[in-house]
């Protein structure tokens, strides 16, 4: 096609008798199909520069850590895409229940509190940021925030190195600022206090983000700090002796299991008492399974209380990770991060 600028334009004025030459104006060169960085412009117009280039890096160290994530943006892009449907927990318990039965004692009624939450398989030392990307499922737009923003945010700030988070104190710093929600700290464990408080927290439906040791089947263990492992738990089932008459249905397909009616007031039932050993299991998910698991609460707070050494192994690996001043003792021992949607004042 001829160029506008360079045709002849038909007009019904005839044309003076000495018309001055015209230069012949060549069209700009286009730029190459995979190189259209802006876009084009008519051949009459000055086009339009290229964006200035950005700042080069700063300057690293001679051994600079080696980040997880930010140099691996495809890798981290198909772990999204990994991203697995959103299995509704109350068909994973029914299953594990049915499974399991001899887990949960014949003598109590249980009741089933559960928020669901997306599935995401880890890659590399990410399981804290995978477990806090769960969680966004309750406390930011559907949008979500991107794993990328996270693992980006929390190497700026001086939190990771290869994607490991050893601070619960730095994890929830980094929940605040990328998904503008509420964190509480918890220490001490998750007995004493605690316990009622983390409880009325789950069956509320929000999101708990737990450190512990994590066993060959994820479940946790203890083995001194050595498999620190994050999951986040986002229900809870309870074991009662008598299931509050208004506001929960039994489970058509297992007897004994009750479920708070969706729109239907409905008080929380008592809780089971610190001394009743087997009546309170946390419905949890966690960066190497798509599936929930239900942990013995006592279980997970005795391996989230005795989170203390590096691991050796981690330790003669050749990688740098950041633990904070005082080790994984002061990092990640018997603490644990409630996190809620924050709610506006007006």
């Amino acid at each position: 096609m001829t160029s506008l600028c360079s045709a002849p334009i038909e007009s019904s004025v005839p044309p003076p008798r000495t018309p001055a030459p015209q230069p012949l104006i060549s069209p700009p060169l286009l730029p190459k199909p995979l190189d259209l960085s802006f876009p084009l412009t008519p051949c009459c117009q000055t086009p339009i520069p290229p964006p200035p280039l950005p700042p080069p890096p700063p300057a690293m160290r001679a051994a600079p850590p080696h980040v997880y994530g930010l140099e691996k943006h495809q890798l981290l892009k198909e772990a999204l895409e990994k991203a697995g449907p959103n299995p509704k927990g109350r068909e994973d318990v029914k299953r594990l229940l049915k499974l399991h039965k001899d887990r949960f004692r014949s003598d109590l009624q249980w009741i089933l509190f559960c928020a669901d939450l997306p599935s995401l398989i880890q890659e590399g030392p990410q399981c804290g940021l995978v477990a806090l990307w769960m969680a966004g499922a309750l406390l930011s737009p559907p949008s979500g925030v991107p794993l990328e923003t996270l693992v980006r945010v929390a190497v700026d700030r001086g939190y990771t190195a290869q994607g490991e988070m050893f601070s619960v104190a730095d994890m929830g710093r980094l929940a605040q600022e990328t998904m503008g929600c509420q964190t509480e700290l918890l220490r001490s464990g998750l007995g004493g206090p605690n316990r009622d408080l983390v409880l009325h927290h789950l069956i509320t439906g929000h999101p708990l983000l737990i450190p512990y040791d994590e066993d060959f089947n994820h479940e946790p263990c203890k083995r001194k700090g050595h498999k620190a492992h994050w999951a986040v738990s986002a229900g809870v089932l309870l074991g009662v002796q008598a299931v509050p008459s208004l506001g929960y249905a039994e489970d058509p397909e297992l007897p004994g299991l009750f479920h708070p009616v969706p729109s239907t007031p409905c008080h929380p039932p008592p809780l089971p008492k610190e001394s009743s050993s087997g009546a309170i299991f946390l419905l949890c998910k966690q960066g190497k399974s798509w599936h929930y698991q239900l942990w013995d609460y006592d279980q997970v707070q005795e391996s989230n209380l005795q989170l203390t050494d590096f691991s050796p192994s981690r330790a003669a690996d050749g990688r740098v990770y950041v633990v904070p001043p005082g080790g994984v003792r002061a990092g990640l021992c018997g603490q644990a991060l409630l996190l809620r949607p924050w709610v506006s004042s007006h």
